[in-house]
């Protein structure tokens, strides 16, 4: 039985078999058919249709997900499927990305003919350049590997490394070409945490209206209490007669009153708030708004409008929920 020692071994040895693979694709990423199939796919006016049978498929999957996620248009279509129906949804201008590291996939080669009807040109991800695939194809990506990390050289293991390595190669430098930003990659990713950070504004997550703890600067402290309890926040606005805010009352205010053993009865609340409190508009990013918080060492900020009345409030509670942070 296998022990500790030798599974770290086989494990390492898979793990250097596999750096060999990469190091061995500088040279097809080095090739004129690298940069040929970046031209072809810049100028595709359509989609990107990733093919791929079994593991190939599965990498094609990842490929098609990373092309769609920065700026170039992709799907994945199953070639058997395709044989029954899927292929209707290559149209012209589209582009053909097939995968398969033998060059040799019944189900994509049964599908060639078609392809080549529609005048759709076919980008062949192969470990064989000699391949009937590498033959038909408009272009051909070669992912050869020196050997499969499997000592049995049977499960794609260091062939589909690298042919998902020569996707990201293929993805990445398209998006470097188009100029993607982090702005366009948050538009296709807004439940993920760089989306949220990237497209959330104060506006999208602030409490407003009733929910919004206001209070006017001569009631007392306890009046003003009532409504942090009830609002839930840990603080409220302070305004005055015009509706301006002049300040902020926090449940850290009210530690400090009660130390210095002032009565929460008679004391109006402007006696003892923070005046020229820090503010937000509605409009900026909720990250921006967090920034702020965090550099003031604040939990809480309310939100202003142009005339300095108050539209809202939020805490770092907000943040937490919002995904921001």
């Amino acid at each position: 039985m296998a022990n500790q020692d030798q599974f770290r071994q086989w494990g390492r040895k898979v793990i250097d078999i596999e750096k060999a693979a990469l190091d061995n694709l500088y040279q097809f990423v080095d090739s004129d058919a690298f940069g040929q199939a970046c031209e072809l796919i810049m100028q595709c006016k359509g989609k990107v249709i990733v093919m791929g049978m079994g593991k190939s498929g599965h990498i094609g999957n990842k490929i098609s997900a990373t092309f769609a996620s920065t700026g170039t248009p992709a799907f994945f279509v199953h070639p058997g499927e395709a044989s029954h129906g899927d292929l209707g949804a290559l149209a012209k201008g589209d582009i053909i990305l097939a995968i398969s590291n033998s060059g040799e996939s019944s189900e994509i080669l049964t599908l060639m003919p078609v392809i080549q009807r529609m005048g759709v040109p076919v980008i062949a991800i192969t470990g064989k350049p000699e391949s009937n695939m590498a033959k038909l194809a408009k272009l051909h990506l070669c992912i050869e590997v020196p050997e499969e990390a499997c000592p049995l050289g049977l499960a794609p293991t260091s062939s589909t490394t690298a042919t998902l390595v020569m996707g990201d190669a293929l993805a990445v430098a398209l998006l470097q070409a188009k100029g993607f930003t982090r702005d366009d990659f948050a538009l296709s990713h807004p439940g993920g945490s760089l989306g949220r950070k990237l497209l959330l504004k104060v506006n999208d997550i602030m409490h407003k209206g009733d929910s919004l703890p206001l209070v006017k600067q001569d009631i007392c402290i306890t009046q003003a209490l009532y409504e942090i309890s009830n609002k839930g926040l840990g603080m409220t606005a302070v305004v005055d007669d015009n509706n301006t805010l002049v300040g902020i009352f926090t449940d850290g205010d009210l530690r400090r009153v009660i130390d210095a053993e002032v009565n929460l009865r008679t004391t109006p609340i402007s006696q003892v708030m923070t005046a020229n409190c820090v503010t937000s508009p509605a409009d900026v990013l909720a990250a921006q708004a967090l920034q702020v918080m965090e550099s003031k060492s604040i939990n809480g900020l309310i939100v202003v409008d142009d005339k300095q009345q108050p539209v809202g409030a939020l805490n770092m509670l907000d943040m937490v929920k919002a995904g921001v942070i």
